[in-house]
């Protein structure tokens, strides 16, 4: 099994620290700031030797640069946008490996243009930076929301127990606008007060799943674009 680990980084991001302890290999997604990453690496004893970058954004590249100096390590990321010592450009259909488990890239375009998922099927995993996140989506700066709208529904089309691994701790934010969407729902509700306890906790709020999300997260339950267009609309706005 691969071994995940969240690094908190800024206010809200999470950088995963993505470990195949069969061979050895270590990855890190979206190093938005290189310490707190290679800090937890070193400490695990885990040697880096690649990096995924799901989009453009700062927050997700800043650190490639420093994490290459110190590791050698090689960077993947999509093709569309400059990404910060880029190795190997990734596209729909391309793939990326460790150990014996195989990635392959979809790309989910409405965040940025160039946004990208990583899915590994064996292990029942995606990482999918800030396209989805639990109970919520990403904002749409550059994508629109027929993009979104299709992107999210090839995410939740994945198998129910898929784990998710969003790029963002927002989960409070995003339940609260839930329930103010669909205040009937019972299982939004049951969700809010879990992780309410959770972050009173101090304590993460992710990996989400496909089943979750499908029951919960009103952007992957809208009827169609202009439902999906109306809701994000809604929470750009929301308290």
């Amino acid at each position: 099994m691969l071994e995940i680990v969240p690094v908190p980084a800024f206010s809200d991001n999470y950088i995963w620290l993505v470990h195949d302890a069969e061979s050895g290999e270590t990855a890190i997604v979206d190093p938005g700031d290189a310490g707190p990453a290679l800090a937890e690496a070193d400490r695990r004893g885990w040697p880096v030797g690649q990096v995924w970058n799901t989009h453009w954004h700062p927050d997700h590249t800043g650190g490639n640069l420093q994490v290459k100096a110190a590791t050698g390590a090689r960077v993947s990321g999509p093709t569309r946008r400059d990404i910060p010592a880029i190795d190997v450009p990734l596209a729909e259909g391309a793939e990326v490996r460790i150990g014996r488990y195989v990635g392959r890239v979809i790309e989910v375009p409405g965040h940025t243009l160039d946004h990208i998922a990583l899915i590994f099927d064996e292990a029942g995993v995606a990482f999918v930076g800030d396209t989805l996140f639990a109970m919520g989506c990403g904002r749409l700066f550059e994508g629109t929301p027929e993009q979104m709208f299709e992107s999210l529904r090839r995410l939740t089309a994945l198998p129910r127990e898929t784990l998710l691994y969003p790029a963002h701790e927002y989960t409070l934010s995003n339940a609260l606008f839930a329930a103010h969407a669909e205040p009937d729902s019972a299982a939004i509700a049951e969700r809010l007060a879990a992780v309410k306890a959770l972050r009173e906790n101090g304590k993460i709020t992710l990996p989400t799943t496909v089943a979750e999300e499908r029951e919960t997260n009103p952007f992957v339950r809208a009827l169609n674009p202009s439902d999906f267009a109306r809701l994000r609309l809604e929470k750009d706005s929301f308290r």
